[in-house]
Formats: structure tokens, sequence, C-alpha cells
């Protein structure tokens, strides 16, 4: 005879129940394509990696190029790039704007190494992963231009600097490799490339006027 006093068992709503599957999708999906690539990513593998059907994976995504899709922007989202942007965009000037980009290089691009090589690896051959390749370097190229008009507004760009060719160059500046080779193939740390990068953004894109500029201008005492 059961008890009266038996706690039973709690009850997940349906929503959450269907949030939890989601999230376990992606970590699974974002679990194969730094593991094996593009290549490794499938429904079969993904419901087996997440311990679900292939139909509860049908259920969330239609089709292997909606699972990426979705795993880029859970990637995004759980790295909290948004948050790493911000700081960027809120800088009080162009030249800490470049160092809050090195700080942003070096944190939210090193967290997700692994699925960006795997971008950078598949994006001219597979369909699926060259849509989302453009979709990324287009966001990216914004920042790049955004980053690059506020130098050239502020008075702040190097000569030889144009708006669009210093765009370009900050986004090539951040691949995957240039990342891979520093953090991974000599064992920089984090926090030595923001410093070092920062340092490589402000001679390569600062005009040397400025920052002496800045520097006079707040050492400067008031008249006895």
């Amino acid at each position: 005879m059961r008890s009266s006093t038996q706690v039973q068992p709690e009850r997940v709503p349906a929503n959450e129940r269907s949030r939890r599957t989601r999230a376990a999708l992606l970590a699974a999906a974002r679990a194969l394509l730094e593991e094996g690539g593009f290549a490794a990513l499938n429904i079969g593998a993904v419901a087996e990696r997440a311990g679900v059907s292939r139909r509860a994976v049908y259920l969330h995504f239609a089709s292997p190029s909606a699972v990426i899709g979705a795993l880029f922007d859970y990637v995004a989202e759980t790295e909290s790039v948004q948050e790493s942007l911000r700081r960027v965009r809120k800088a009080p000037d162009a030249l800490a704007a470049l160092d809050e980009w090195a700080r942003h290089e070096a944190t939210y691009h090193a967290s997700i190494l692994a699925v960006s090589r795997a971008l950078e690896h598949a994006g001219r051959d597979n369909p699926d992963a060259a849509v989302w390749r453009k979709r990324i370097a287009d966001y990216q190229l914004i920042d790049c231009r955004a980053l690059a008009q506020r130098l050239h507004d502020e008075g702040h760009l190097a000569a030889g600097w144009t708006v669009a060719s210093a765009t370009d160059m900050l986004w090539a500046l951040i691949s995957t490799e240039l990342l891979e080779r520093l953090l991974v193939d000599r064992g920089w740390s984090p926090r030595r490339y923001a410093r070092l990068y920062a340092r490589l953004l402000r001679g390569a894109f600062a005009s040397h006027a400025a920052p002496l500029i800045r520097a006079r201008t707040t050492s400067r005492r008031p008249a006895p």
C-alpha cells in the first residue's frame, strides 16, 4: 500500500522539457562539430549523443541545415557574444575600443576556436556550412567597419589606411589560424594574447600622434 506521504516525481511542463531537449541536442551538435568537424554532424549522430531518438531531433530541426543554423546561434548565446561586443561598442574612445576588440578576440573567439576551425575548413565545400560561414563573416565585417569608422571619425586612423582597407585588415586578423597558432601551438594565455594583440592593433591602425595628444591632455595641470 502506497503511503499518502510518499513524494511524487516532479512533473516537468512540456515546454520546459522541449527546451531541455533542444539544448541537449545543440550541446551534442557542438561536441560533435568540435570533435570531428562537419563530417561528424548528422541527425543520427546528434540523436545518439543527446540520448534521444532521431524522431525527437526532427521535432526540433527539420534538416541538418537547420541544426547548423541553430547551433551557431546557440554558441553565440552560450558564450555571451553580445555582452563581449557591447564592451567594444561602449568603449569611451576608438583607442579603448581597439583594446576591447583585442580582449573580445582573446576571450569570445578563443572560446569558440574549435567551432570556428570546423566552419573555416568546411565552409568552402559544404553548402550548409558555406551559408553560415558567409553570414558570420558579414556580421564580423559590420563590427570591423564600425571600429575602423570610429577610428577615422575621431581622427585616430593612421595614415595609409582608409576605412575600407582597415575594415578588411581587421577582419583578416581575426582568423582562426592566428588564434590557434599562438594559443594552441605556442601556448600563449588569452591574457597575453589580448595584451599583445591590442599593442599590434594600436601600432598598425592608430596614428602615432593620437596617443601623444591624449597623454598631454590628461597630464596637463592648471596654471598656478
